[in-house]
Formats: structure tokens, sequence, C-alpha cells
């Protein structure tokens, strides 16, 4: 979203960042690094992959059409793909929950220690969103970027140093999502695919310019496809994304609490 607000491309390979992070602080397991310190090195060091993937394919190509741009996002998710598959192989990984213990019951409901934990990153990441945009000075020329590239330009602020930084910023945050969804499933190669699509949708259903509104998107999605697995089965539970992927594209393609109009790069 980061990366759409400022560049206008959707990166197609969000998701292997994702990967990336949990399979990163799944080898730094031997070394016996406490869990703080394993995942501060394991975000940097997708960060820095991602900053590397902006300058390395997108920024040379920086002046093509977005089509060309999005083609180029889709090509690094395959080549990540196929690296990580090499190098890590097909077999899953687990990765153990940051807190052990038994479920726990809220109201009528019950939940995981570990989906705690995701919901308090969440949290802690939309915080740290609204104070990066709001109150920091890379953080409001990143918004001054997506707001009036041009008028940027002519403020001195360099777009393409706003492109690098939204690509290392988002592969951090996208590092940081796939470490504390890990312990709910199996580290795998090929984990991003999914993680990717259902970031996309979320992202879809929240207008891809609002934050909150993609995580309400998300929450949407996450009820609608356990719906449609105890309702259905669950091998329909894949299904049910791109059911309402394709529902929002056709009847509200701005999202539910999108709204219209964005810069480019």
């Amino acid at each position: 979203m980061t990366i759409y607000n400022v560049t206008g491309i959707i990166n197609f390979a969000q998701g292997e960042f994702a990967m990336l992070g949990a399979m990163v602080l799944v080898s730094l397991g031997p070394l016996g690094l406490p869990l703080p310190v394993g995942v501060a090195v394991a975000v940097a060091a997708v960060a820095l992959m991602g900053g590397l993937v902006e300058r390395l394919t997108v920024h040379p190509a920086r002046r093509a059409s977005p089509v060309t741009l999005i083609i180029i996002t889709i090509g690094v998710d395959i080549a990540v793909r196929g690296i990580a598959l090499l190098a890590w192989g097909t077999d899953p990984y687990p990765l153990p929950a940051f807190t052990a213990g038994p479920p726990l019951r809220v109201g009528g409901a019950i939940i995981t220690r570990q989906g705690v934990w995701i919901l308090g990153t969440t949290a802690l990441i939309l915080a740290f969103l609204y104070v990066f945009f709001e109150h920091t000075y890379p953080g409001k020329t990143l918004r001054a970027c997506a707001i009036n590239p041009l008028s940027a330009r002519l403020s001195g602020i360099r777009p393409d140093r706003m492109s690098l930084l939204a690509f290392a910023l988002s592969a951090g945050l996208g590092a940081v999502a796939g470490i504390v969804i890990a312990p709910l499933t199996l580290v795998s190669y090929d984990m991003g695919l999914s993680l990717g699509l259902r970031g996309f949708v979320a992202a879809i259903m929240g207008g891809l310019v609002n934050p909150a509104g993609a995580v309400a998107g998300a929450l949407l999605l996450a009820i609608i496809e356990n719906l449609a697995a105890g309702i259905f089965r669950a091998a329909y539970k894949e299904t049910a994304a791109f059911v309402v992927l394709f529902l929002i594209l056709f009847f509200r393609p701005q999202g539910i609490f999108g709204r219209a109009g964005r810069g480019g790069l």
C-alpha cells in the first residue's frame, strides 16, 4: 500500500517479503539468538532486500508504463520464490509460537496466544505508520510524493529516493507480518503466494490507499473465508478470496472503504 501510494505500482512481490522474513528467522534459529534480536535481524535483512529489489528492477524502468512495472513485480515474485526454493527446499519448517500455552477464551470466542500477538502487532504497526506519516520528515516526504509528485520535485524531494524508502519500508513490514503469522502455519518457500493474494484482496477492499481500511478488509476477508470453509469445505477457503476480489472489482472497484484519486511517480 505504501508502495502504491508513492509510485503507483501494485507490488505483487509483497507476499514474498513476508515469506523471506519467516524463512530468515527460521534460518537464524540454530544461532540461539533471543527472539527480539532474531526478529530485528530478519526484518532488517528483508528491508535491505526490498531496497535492492527496487534499485535493481523498478528503478531502471521507472519511466516505463505502470503495466510494465506491475509485470516486473510479478517477475520479481516468481524469481524470489524460485531462489527460496533453491535455498530452503520444499520441506516446510516449523516456527514456535512466541508465547506457549493453551488458547484463550474471550467471551464466547477462542483465540490462540499467537493470534493475540498478531492483533497486537497489527495495532502497533498501524500506530507506527500513523506517527511515521504524520510526525516524521521521511513520512511527510512520502506523503508529498503520493499527493503531488510534481510539487514534491519542485520542493526538492526526489521521488526516486522515496520509492526506495517505500520498498524498503514495505518489505520490512511484510517481514514482520510473515514472522507473526508463521507460528500458526508451517514456513515454506511458497507461503508468500497465499499471503500476497490475501493481502492484495484486503488492500483492494480497503481502497489501496487506506491502511485502516485494509485492516478492516483483512478482518472481513478472514470471516468470509472461515464461513466458506465451515459451510462448504476447507478447500473452498482459498476460492473465497478470489470470489471476493472479483465481486469488489465488479461492483465497487474503489474498494469498500476507498476513495478516488492519487498521484503517480
